[in-house]
């Protein structure tokens, strides 16, 4: 052996000054190896950019069919049963299709999936307005529905895989986001309707060019099949498997993802009619649904990143479910009188949404785990939502009156707020599966 060789069994052996600049060099390589560097800043903005617009896509797709279901319903030939199974197929379809998302994602990546469900959402937009056929309509809305499911499911992972040290500040971007292009939807699609001749079928239409927007960012990204790469706290190390119905914690966050959804689309659905009912005018009803929703802009940011600071988020879970059994009690009491400030405080409420979220990315320690917990939180959620929206119907339309149907909504924040300080323990579903 030369003396400039160092033999594999002596990795710490002593080279004298004349030995061989080469040996020099390569030793000090390995004793003083630096760190993987972290993703490219260009790469983390591109990340920065699809989340918010995957996000302002989300909602779309639902609240301007909302926006225009007497229009669509007429020129369909649409049943009113017809029409309220419509409303009933978001909920379903997150539930179905997110279960996918985990299985998808390992198989494809995250990104990918990502990118492929906003290719659905453009698609179901595009196809909808062109069938004539109220069966193709709810095909096309299953397929937009479908990309939203997966997206949903994913897009913690995306930020715990991108961003496990701001957790809590990406999770508010894109909340942020998400509310912005719900209200944006209820708000402007009626007027572009008008713009655009008065055509149903251009005013849901024009929501596949934002869809289609959103492609883009993640095209690069489809080949990154395990997140960050060069990120410390993103290396792709498997997660043993998991059995996740016997995490205390994974069944909490389910219940209170499913009863914060209850609530919101009970709100969604009923709530300018609850005032109209009241005395308020149609215009003033949707200004307040308006108001209410639009809540969530700033709230969405906000609380994230203060439940990211927090070890127990039950505090926070405790403060929005009292501000809901106020606004319900004011609407019981004083629909009318007061009611800028039950739409106000419903807002708030609301944001059980973000928070879900958070403590979805902060209940695992690893980007396999969070996928799981994800796509069961949200899968069994939204199944646990779909009966309060006709079922508030149901007792609205027996009894005459909303006094019993608030009286639920009120009732129904009980248990969740009891889930939600169960999933806001500090602890993981790894702890307890």
């Amino acid at each position: 052996m030369r003396d400039d060789e160092t033999p594999p069994s002596a990795p710490t052996r002593t080279l004298s000054p004349a030995a061989p600049a080469a040996s020099r060099t390569g030793l000090s390589a390995q004793a003083t190896a630096a760190p993987a560097a972290g993703p490219a800043p260009w790469l983390l903005r591109l990340v920065v950019v699809g989340l918010v617009l995957t996000a302002l896509n989300l909602r779309p797709a639902i609240t301007s069919l909302g926006a225009l279901l007497e229009e669509v319903r007429d020129g369909l030939h649409m049943s009113g049963s017809v029409a309220g199974v419509l409303t009933s197929v978001p909920p379903l379809c997150f539930a179905v299709f997110g279960v996918m998302a985990p299985r998808l994602a390992r198989r494809f990546g995250p990104g990918a999936v990502v990118c492929a469900g906003m290719v659905a959402i453009t698609a179901g937009l595009v196809i909808r307005p062109l069938i004539g056929g109220t069966a193709g309509f709810l095909a096309a809305s299953a397929l937009a529905l479908m990309g939203i499911a997966v997206s949903n499911v994913l897009m913690p992972v995306i930020v715990k895989r991108w961003f496990p040290d701001r957790v809590g500040s990406m999770t508010g971007l894109y909340s942020m986001a998400l509310a912005l292009g719900t209200s944006l939807a209820a708000a402007v699609t009626v007027p572009m309707t008008n713009a655009m001749g008065g055509s149903w079928k251009a005013g849901l239409g024009i929501w596949a060019v934002l869809a289609a927007a959103a492609i883009l960012p993640w095209i690069p990204l489809v080949r990154e099949r395990g997140g960050a790469s060069g990120h410390p706290a993103a290396h792709r190390t498997e997660a043993p498997a998991l059995r996740i119905t016997r995490s205390r914690t994974a069944w909490g966050l389910a219940c209170f993802f499913g009863l914060q959804a209850t609530a919101a689309y009970i709100t969604m659905g009923w709530m300018p009619q609850i005032f109209r009912d009241a005395g308020v005018s149609a215009g003033t009803a949707g200004v307040l649904l308006a108001v209410t929703m639009a809540m969530g802009v700033p709230l969405a940011f906000v609380i994230p990143r203060v439940a990211a600071r927090m070890k127990n988020q039950g505090p926070i879970v405790v403060f929005l479910g009292a501000c809901g059994l106020v606004g319900y009690a004011g609407l019981y009491l004083a629909p009318s009188g007061g009611a800028w400030a039950w739409a106000l405080l419903l807002g708030i409420s609301n944001c059980a949404f973000p928070l879900a979220l958070t403590m979805i990315g902060m209940r695992s320690r690893s980007g396999a785990g969070v996928v799981r917990l994800s796509a069961f939180a949200q899968s069994t959620g939204y199944l646990i939502s779909i009966p309060g929206p006709l079922l508030v119907g149901v007792l609205y339309q027996h009894s005459g009156g909303w006094g019993l149907p608030i009286a639920l909504m009120a009732a129904l924040m009980v248990p969740q707020m009891v889930a939600g300080i169960l999933a806001g323990r500090d602890r993981t579903i790894e702890d307890e599966c």
